[in-house]
């Protein structure tokens, strides 16, 4: 019986169990290996980190565990269950893990484009965030990817980074004339055109968007929106709130609607950043730790 397991080894997880670690808790971390930013190079916007490789951030992440205890397993969570103040887990490999309380932090997948060429390029030169992106493409021409009415604001929010903007809606033209006039006065391009493939360097750099009419149009880096799903339905199984975005609900300091179950990261918020993943999971590890000490208090 651990205090407490802990299923995601991202920085939300491994923040968590850094901090019950230094507070004398018996914590394990289960772990896919599949976090959300595996494609990248580099993560951005977390002060001493900035540039960081996401593989190395991790890695060295788990090695600031060893000296506290904690106890991490690479395997992939098949199922979680309440009752009567435990919590039941079950991993691929048939072993059952039980604790006191229960830290999801899962995260989100992203909804790509399914553009011919796109996966080489995935988080070398297209990607969904701006902030953690935006200044490595400072200045470049930017295409926006956006069926629909889909990239309307994403396209507009790159102007920040450059003035040289362009919204695709792959074929499709749902654009109002109040989007198209207000494209047209902040100076976004706009092509409806349905894209044909995306071609660019053997080292995943974008360099043009090739349209169904034949035209190859330059381009040095791609952002979307499409938006996200959970990573794992645990949070599904084991009965939590979700808002209408599709993270789970939690209340100020990263509690479920379940009893003993905490979630921290992308899976719980809409502000999705490594540096606020990290962040929540430092809060939720403090906040098990106190209810833990609540119950054991005579």
């Amino acid at each position: 019986m651990y205090d407490v397991i802990i299923i995601g080894g991202g920085p939300a997880g491994l923040n968590a169990a850094m901090l019950l670690g230094r507070s004398r808790r018996s914590v394990i971390v289960l772990d896919s290996g599949e976090p959300r930013n595996r494609w990248a190079n580099n993560m951005n916007g977390f002060l001493t980190s900035d540039g960081m490789n996401p593989r190395e951030f991790i890695k060295k992440g788990r090695e600031e565990l060893a000296k506290y205890g904690v106890k991490l397993v690479d395997t992939r969570v098949t199922c979680a269950t309440y009752s009567k103040g435990t919590f039941i887990v079950d991993d691929a490999d048939g072993t059952v893990y039980k604790s006191k309380k229960l830290l999801l932090a899962t995260g989100l997948k992203d909804n790509l484009p399914e553009l011919e060429g796109l996966e080489k390029m995935y988080g070398k030169s297209i990607h969904h965030c701006p902030y953690c992106d935006g200044w490595e493409s400072r200045d470049k021409a930017i295409a926006v990817y956006g069926p629909k009415r889909h990239g309307v604001g994403q396209s507009l929010a790159m102007k920040n980074w450059s003035p040289d903007v362009t919204l695709y809606t792959d074929g499709t033209d749902d654009l109002t004339r109040a989007d198209l006039e207000l494209l047209k006065r902040n100076e976004v391009k706009v092509c409806k055109d349905k894209i044909t493939r995306l071609e660019g360097t053997e080292d995943g750099m974008l360099q043009h968007i090739v349209l169904s009419t034949g035209e190859k149009r330059a381009q040095q880096a791609m952002f979307f929106s499409l938006g996200t799903k959970q990573q794992s339905d645990l949070g599904e199984q084991l009965g939590c709130e979700f808002t209408n975005k599709g993270v789970i609900r939690t209340k100020k300091l990263q509690q479920s609607n379940i009893p003993g179950l905490f979630v921290a990261g992308d899976a719980a918020r809409d502000m999705q950043m490594v540096v606020v993943a990290a962040a929540e999971g430092a809060k939720a590890g403090v906040a098990i730790n106190m209810e833990l000490q609540k119950e054991e208090r005579k």
